[in-house]
């Protein structure tokens, strides 16, 4: 049975929030509220969002990190009986009326993952280039080119199957999480599915992007995953050559 529901990590974002769970909500979406470790203005938001019906509010005091807090939501997504989960960044970015076309895919491909395409001419020029070399790894890494946008954290993760790979694998828990997960989804025999999407980048909207920390993350990310590719080439390879 088609279950979905909303994951949204949040830290420190509640200029946005109250407006993008309203509209989730008026879609019929439960939403839970990742808190990763919020200063008071946005707990004090999300204190009031937690008494709408339909919205599970789990807070972590201190911050860990997108990829962890998203990891336990989908995992008390799971655990509360959703089949499906839809991520969607907390800043207002992700353009909330392509969800509808998502859930649909979703529906259509329940044992895909579904993911927002950006279009690389509404991004700032610095983040292009990091996409584009993402890109290319994530490319070498796969043996594919089904992966289109990996680093975009709007998309929908069937739960069962996603479950099953962070029960056994530890992902990435911060920056390097969107990216990280997808490859080793695909890995596990997922196919990706992508739809266009528009977002919007507001200066007033701050960006958790440590420069240094996250592009080291990311790094070595993608040195494991292309270690993790080598012993895998002859499965990659044979998703191309089915017998």
């Amino acid at each position: 049975m088609f279950k979905p529901c909303v994951v949204i990590p949040i830290y420190n974002h509640h200029l946005k929030i109250k407006a993008i769970v309203t509209r989730l909500i008026e879609m019929d979406l439960p939403c839970y509220l990742l808190d990763d470790g919020s200063d008071a203005d946005c707990m004090h938001t999300l204190d009031q969002l937690k008494s709408i019906r339909g919205v599970t509010l789990l807070r972590w005091p201190n911050n860990r990190g997108k990829g962890a807090v998203v990891c336990d939501g989908l995992a008390q997504a799971h655990a509360d009986g959703y089949s499906h989960a839809l991520q969607i960044d907390a800043d207002g970015q992700h353009n909330l009326a392509d969800v509808a076309h998502m859930l649909n895919e979703a529906e259509a491909h329940p044992d895909c993952v579904i993911s927002a395409q950006r279009a690389y001419d509404d991004m700032p020029r610095h983040r292009k280039n990091g996409r584009l070399v993402t890109d290319i790894w994530v490319w070498i890494n796969t043996l594919s080119l089904m992966i289109k946008d990996s680093m975009c954290g709007f998309r929908i993760y069937p739960l069962q199957s996603t479950l099953a790979l962070l029960n056994r694998k530890s992902v990435g828990k911060r920056m390097d999480f969107d990216t990280d997960i997808l490859v080793r989804l695909y890995w596990q025999g997922l196919d990706v599915l992508h739809v266009p999407t528009h977002v919007t980048y507001e200066a007033e909207i701050p960006s958790h992007f440590d420069i240094l920390k996250d592009n080291l993350r990311i790094s070595r990310m993608h040195t494991c995953l292309f270690f993790g590719m080598l012993i895998r080439i002859p499965s990659l390879l044979a998703r191309h050559f089915p017998s």
